[in-house]
């Protein structure tokens, strides 16, 4: 997809900071962090959202990196959180299926 910007990180045209890549997933640092970690992990094909993912080995795929994030940043044992938003109405300003993966706060409940 021409226009999307998550696309246009996993080309190599825009470059983010990444933290992990390997050949079906690219993490990076959200360029607006609401935690002290806030890493946003994408797969490499273009899913437009979680209703678009049909491939569950890719659904778990983006949760194990980020458990592997937490503990390389060192978040594991003191707690993260995870979250996926979708669509327009769920949160979700950029339409590239990511998780978000914040940590290095008290997170509270509800999120908002």
């Amino acid at each position: 997809m021409t226009d999307c910007l998550f696309c246009k990180m996993v080309s190599g045209e825009i470059k983010p900071d990444v933290v992990f890549e390997d050949d079906q997933v690219l993490a990076f640092r959200d360029i607006h962090p609401q935690a002290p970690m806030h890493v946003l992990i994408v797969p490499k094909r273009h899913v437009a959202n979680l209703n678009g993912l049909d491939d569950a080995l890719l659904g778990g795929q983006l949760l194990q990196t980020a458990a592997k994030i937490a503990e390389q940043q060192g978040y594991a044992e003191s707690g993260y959180r995870t979250v996926f938003n979708c669509n327009d109405d769920g949160g979700q300003t950029v339409h590239h299926l990511h998780l978000h993966v914040l940590g290095g706060r008290r997170m509270t409940w509800p999120p908002g």
